[in-house]
């Protein structure tokens, strides 16, 4: 993972920490398909807690979308009883995950992401847009 630190990471507004800071090549397969590439940077909280808000509706049966600040792409995630459809705005896949494996997927993503990001910058774990990470 590539950081760029923060001055007092405690007190950067959530916008800040989703656009602005922590960098990382972050891939996600489903059944062989690539959902998001490895080959593609993402800011690590705007994709955690885009995730976090995810793992709440799908946990609910919900209807869920995650999408990305650096293209258009929106991924859908369509509730259909013990299987969780994915698609994407911009690239024709379809693809399905047992929900619960799903769950239990970003469930260890929004962990190692907090972990991780507390490991490297302690006072991080005080700003209040990390705390939503770890409630996802």
């Amino acid at each position: 993972m590539t950081f760029r630190a923060p001055q007092d990471p405690a007190h950067i507004a959530e916008i800040d920490l989703r656009y602005k800071y922590f960098a990382v090549n972050v891939e996600m397969t489903v059944d062989g398909t690539e959902i998001i590439s490895k080959r593609r940077f993402v800011t690590l909280m705007d994709l955690a807690l885009s995730f976090a808000h995810v793992r709440k509706r799908i946990a609910s049966a919900e209807d869920a979308a995650f999408g990305f600040t650096e293209t258009e792409e929106v991924i859908h995630l369509r509730c259909d009883g013990d299987q969780v459809a994915m698609s994407s705005s911009k690239h024709p896949w379809q693809v399905s995950a047992d929900r619960e494996e799903l769950l239990d997927a970003i469930a260890a993503f929004l962990s190692d992401a907090n972990s991780c990001l507390i490991a490297e910058f302690p006072r991080l774990g005080e700003n209040p847009a990390l705390r939503n990470i770890s409630r996802g």
